[in-house]
């Protein structure tokens, strides 16, 4: 089994490193005051978990029957096929129709069932940067129809990506990266609870996993069990060297020799491909930069590209200027 399904959080205070975000929730949970919501934050930082946790905490035994949860990342990668066969939209599934007037035809059939014991269901958007600008459209107004029985939980990694319309209605919540002094103790805990006195991981070798973690409390786990399971904790930085940090070397070295559009393709495929936001691109940038480059101008585009980005409507804009400006630091 996966520890990070085996440790997974089942209450609020469970969750490490989001004391502020935490304090919120636990109090909109104890007075039943709950506006809609925006969770923002990298991955591994709790956000699934802490909506989880909200729910049982504001529902208790009936907080599945109270939360629908879309995961609009795999629905608008599989599209009509994936409502078509999941059991939770096939007796809503009509073939005739597009995607997005299925999309919103489910969402107004789950928002207008009132609970049955609550003044109002919770209505949870996983990855809601997956979402198509027309979606968003089409949430907006279900919002305005269906806010007095449903409230609206967005989680995302990227908000620039939502629609002013939605984000101007919710309470933005971020989720920061895991400090190493909070990671720190919940593996060295969660390394004895798993082999007791016996282990191949100093506490030298816990400080190397979560300084490889990168405030990601899910990678550090599964790099935990990966070292135990192997009985060596060597090489910490190549297992948790990913193919992002690959392509991201590839599209910098591209740039270097000046094929920017070979660069920006390469960028282009981790933000679609891969998934990555804006943001965790650019941090990947960082890193090959530190490593490879060390030039303080890259670090000043860097910076600004990372402040466009949270300013801007268009990350793939905003990162086709960064490849396309940082030309001039390699002439």
């Amino acid at each position: 089994m996966l520890w990070i399904e085996k440790y997974r959080p089942t209450r609020l205070e469970e969750i490490y490193g989001q004391d502020q975000v935490i304090h919120l929730l636990s109090s909109f949970a104890t007075s039943g005051n709950v506006p809609h919501l925006m969770l923002t934050g990298p991955h591994g930082t709790g956000k699934s978990a802490a909506i989880e946790c909200f729910a049982k905490r504001l529902y208790g035994e009936t907080w599945e029957s109270n939360t629908t949860v879309f995961q609009t990342a795999d629905l608008f990668s599989q599209g009509k096929k994936l409502l078509e066969e999941d059991e939770r939209y096939a007796h809503l599934y009509q073939k005739s129709q597009t995607l997005i007037v299925n999309f919103k035809y489910i969402l107004k059939w789950y928002a207008s069932m009132r609970p049955l014991d609550s003044a109002f269901k919770l209505m949870v958007f996983e990855d809601a940067h997956a979402l198509t600008r027309d979606a968003q459209q089409g949430l907006r107004r279900i919002m305005e129809r269906y806010s007095g029985t449903c409230r609206f939980i967005f989680s995302t990694t990227n908000q620039s990506a939502i629609i002013p319309a939605i984000t101007s209605r919710c309470l933005p919540l971020f989720f920061t990266p895991i400090n190493a002094e909070v990671m720190v103790p919940v593996l060295k805990t969660t390394r004895t609870r798993e082999n007791g006195g016996m282990h191949p991981c100093s506490d030298d070798d816990i400080e190397l996993i979560a300084e490889a973690a990168r405030g990601d409390l899910r990678m550090a786990l599964l790099l935990l069990q990966i070292a135990l399971q192997h009985g060596q904790c060597r090489d910490v930085s190549g297992i948790s060297q990913s193919d992002t940090i690959t392509i991201t070397a590839s599209a910098m070295d591209a740039i270097r020799k000046g094929d920017s559009r070979t660069a920006i393709r390469q960028f282009e495929s981790l933000l679609i491909d891969y998934g990555l936001s804006a943001k965790e691109l650019l941090l990947e940038v960082s890193r090959i930069t530190h490593r490879d480059f060390n030039d303080p101008r890259l670090a000043i585009a860097i910076a600004d590209a990372d402040y466009r980005v949270g300013h801007g409507n268009s990350e793939y804009v905003q990162i086709d200027a960064f490849a396309t400006g940082i030309r001039d630091v390699f002439i």
